[in-house]
């Protein structure tokens, strides 16, 4: 029997009263300027993350509240507010002792460990501008983000430094300090760099919030385009009110919940919603320091009694290729709503979430760019399998053309368009990094051009239909082509590189590429592997292709631009489309 189209609910069907009933209601009464009523704000009109997502609960009723809970395979540690309040004072401290200044670039590079929120929040609160990387990348991407963001301390652990900084080091020559957590909780010195804990042990733990203003810069999210570097995303302190609404209303946060975003906060949603916005609701953060292990997945849900659950289509997919047996193992009495973000989430990843889980899945959409959550499938309204949902309160959404003299007109009766949203939202990311050109291609008049294909249903939810560009989407993270074709170029047998996204059913897209070869060398198979190590140690295993096909000449444009459009479609036997601009073609 087919399913139906529409999984329907209300507020009654759920075991909490959700944050938003009324959804036109709603909508028609929000104002950001009352949003931002509900933070407590700084004197003279500042703004500061950290105030609000610490200070606020760490010095009130929340204090002793867990704010996080850290779970590795041989210990769980706990961090209260008034915890964490005491430990970014003092990693503040640390930056003020360094001479570090406000508005200097600070780059996180560790895996899911205290050191790496404590010092996200505490340069925010010293009013230096964060950075977290993500630590599975290479060398190159490592030290290109340092370079475009010229960075001045880089807070790493001493494996991380010695595999893959150390190398790279005398090519930063913006980067003044680097400090280092052990991962092995024994300091060992390692020259021309400060251990973390020494210097955390002698700061003091008073420290008044850097009273930074709300248009001031405060994170910087790379994401790769399809050509050139890495596109550094700038957001600032007034991104909070946006973390702060859509924590409210698209996760339903409230005050007693155990929370668990699973996104690494290498990446933007393991920063906006895996560190900032559940602080902001005084709740209780679970992080696992593990990679992912279906298992021990299900147990942590069990045994933490995690209420609002916040993960990647990837990760669904994979626990589905699990199957229903194992999660059934387990039980989650607490759990009341799972929400998904990355790539489109398919209908019946949603259906399973309902079926195995006892919890529809609820999609929805944002960007690096937009810094927060702008539609989404909500706790109160009916879920459509497959859609993104709809508009949250202070967005609006549109589908749109572009026209030849740069502005846009919409399209209408349920058209493909680009998806656009009017500006406004305080999220909103306000330039790339050294690019105003690129910054100002985002925007024609008041509305953001997000890039991605999409389509309105009558009902007013939102359809993905694809991507504009060829960025690749593998297991929620963004990779640019350019930045894996420039690392299989430095490989002395290679000539040229093309790279695509070819479609996976378990982490949506991997990443392959086509070479051609130098003379004087010969394709093979113990090239082939060459190529794959050589690429995984450039690049990391997240970013670095799974596969590498060998081509005596890749297709070009007549103005040299390799064609991955050409090499998707030959590649999954589609139509090639217009070849016209094709060198040597009609």
């Amino acid at each position: 029997m087919a399913r139906p189209a529409i999984i329907r609910k209300t507020p009654a069907d759920l075991p909490v009263p959700p944050n938003l009933v009324d959804y036109a209601a709603v909508r028609a009464a929000f104002s950001w300027a009352a949003a931002r009523a509900e933070l407590a704000g700084l004197p003279g009109g500042a703004l500061n993350i950290a105030q609000e997502a610490v200070e606020r609960h760490a010095q009130g009723a929340r204090r002793e509240r867990v704010a996080f809970r850290f779970l590795s395979d041989d210990a769980v540690r706990d961090l209260t507010f008034g915890e964490l309040s005491r430990l970014t004072s003092r990693f503040a401290n640390v930056l003020a002792a360094l001479g570090v200044a406000r508005g200097e670039r600070v780059f996180v590079l560790a895996g899911r460990i205290p050191e790496l929120y404590v010092a996200v929040l505490g340069s925010l609160k010293a009013g230096c501008v964060v950075s977290p990387l993500f630590s599975a990348f290479g060398p190159e991407p490592i030290a290109t983000r340092i370079r475009l963001g010229e960075g001045a301390v880089l807070v790493t652990t001493d494996a991380l430094y010695r595999r893959k900084v150390a190398a790279i080091r005398a090519q930063l020559p913006s980067l003044r300090h680097v400090l280092l957590a052990s991962e092995s909780g024994e300091a060992d010195a390692v020259a021309g760099t400060h251990d973390l804990a020494a210097l955390m042990a002698a700061a003091g733990e008073d420290f008044a919030t850097v009273a930074t203003q709300p248009d001031e810069l405060a994170l910087l999210h790379f994401t790769s385009g399809t050509t050139g570097m890495p596109k550094g995303a700038m957001h600032v302190h007034d991104a909070v009110v946006t973390h702060w609404a859509t924590g409210r209303y698209a996760l339903d946060l409230h005050g007693d919940d155990v929370f668990w975003c699973t996104a690494d906060p290498g990446w933007v949603t393991g920063t906006s919603y895996g560190i900032v916005a559940p602080l902001l609701h005084g709740v209780t953060s679970i992080v696992d320091a593990a990679d992912f292990d279906a298992e021990r997945w299900y147990r942590i849900l069990e045994e933490q009694g995690v209420t609002v659950w916040y993960t990647a289509p990837t990760a669904i997919r994979l626990l589905m290729k699990a199957g229903p047996e194992l999660a059934r193992q387990h039980a989650y009495p607490r759990l009341r709503f799972v929400a998904s973000v990355g790539e489109p989430l398919n209908p019946e990843a949603v259906w399973w979430g309902k079926e195995v889980l006892g919890h529809a899945i609820h999609d929805n959409w944002w960007q690096t760019e937009t810094g927060g959550i702008m539609i989404a499938n909500l706790p109160a309204l009916a879920i459509k399998p497959g859609a993104m949902g709809v508009p949250l309160p202070g967005v609006e959404a549109a589908i749109v053309r572009r026209l030849a003299d740069g502005s846009v007109e919409p399209v209408v009766d349920g058209g493909d368009g680009e998806l656009a949203l009017k500006r406004g939202w305080p999220s909103m990311l306000r330039g790339h990094l050294n690019d105003a050109a690129r910054y100002e291609k985002c925007f024609a008049g008041d509305w953001y051009l997000s890039g991605d294909l999409a389509r309105r249903d009558a009902d007013g939810y939102f359809w993905f239909v694809g991507r504009a560009d060829d960025v690749i989407k593998s297991a929620g993270h963004l990779i640019g082509p350019f930045e894996v074709e420039s690392a299989l170029m430095e490989h002395p047998a290679v000539a040229e590189a093309g790279v695509i996204g070819k479609p996976d059913a378990v982490v949506g897209e991997v990443v392959k590429a086509f070479v051609s070869l130098k003379a004087g060398h010969a394709p093979g198979e113990a090239l082939r592997l060459e190529l794959l190590a050589h690429a995984r140690r450039r690049l990391g295993a997240a970013v670095a292709p799974k596969e590498i096909d060998f081509l005596t000449t890749l297709p070009r444009t007549r103005s040299g631009k390799i064609m991955r459009r050409l090499l998707k479609a030959r590649e999954l036997g589609l139509p090639e489309g217009d070849t016209s601009t094709l060198e040597g073609g009609a």
